[in-house]
């Protein structure tokens, strides 16, 4: 894997580093072929100290699980909003390179590009392993949006300055809707679709939720 950029940032050089960055996402679809599907969640312990990035490798379309790896690592950057991903994407990359093979498609518990620079911990992390990755947070960061339609699978689109940048998904009928937005190598619709097609019986896809479960558990969820 080829470097992208130093991690060691002030919080200016950080800023404009995801400017920077943001242009370089594609938000088409370039994906091939999908065989796997990573979840990953990223957290913070020991007040914030540490970093713990878990991931759980799905096969598609059994959505049986294959494998996992939580790392964990000394926080690199102190909390500023809008740079969460400085603080989360390193440990995130230290669990992917115990991972064999890399996985088809990854789902990331955060943003994509529906962010205020457009390079959320989803976007970022897709430009690092040059893989199609997909944002899906609980909560909005920036942006506006209409009434969502109460049916599963039904969405509105999340704007910001005038750009669709997410989707406002009803996963779960009765439940608060996810955002969606692409992080690289895919577009909304596709992204949305492949969150649909990963629904179980909650309101995350299945990829996200075990790597959820894992992290909370801090133990194995195969």
């Amino acid at each position: 894997m080829t470097a992208l950029h130093d991690w060691s940032l002030t919080p200016s050089a950080a800023v404009a580093l995801q400017r920077e960055l943001a242009p370089r996402l594609i938000l088409e679809d370039r994906i091939e072929a999908v065989e796997t599907i990573a979840g990953v969640d990223i957290g913070f312990e020991a007040a914030g100290e540490i970093t713990r990035a878990a991931v759980v490798v799905l096969a598609w379309p059994s959505l049986e699980y294959l494998e996992q790896h939580v790392h964990r690592e000394l926080t690199r950057m102190p909390y500023v909003p809008g740079l969460l991903s400085f603080r989360e994407v390193p440990a995130a990359l230290a669990a992917f390179d115990a991972l064999q093979p890399r996985p088809d498609l990854i789902m990331v518990d955060g943003q994509g590009i529906a962010h205020p620079r457009r390079l959320g911990v989803a976007s970022h992390l897709g430009l690092w392993l040059d893989l199609p990755t997909i944002g899906i947070a609980k909560s909005r960061l920036c942006g506006k949006h209409g009434a969502v339609p109460e049916a599963r699978g039904e969405w509105t689109p999340l704007a910001h300055r005038d750009e669709t940048i997410g989707a406002v998904l009803r996963s779960r009928q009765g439940v608060k809707p996810v955002f969606v937005s692409p992080g690289h190598r895919l577009s909304l619709p596709t992204a949305v679709d492949w969150v649909v097609r990963c629904l179980g019986r909650t309101k995350l896809p299945e990829p996200t939720r075990l790597a959820d479960r894992l992290a909370s558990r801090r133990g194995r969820v195969g």
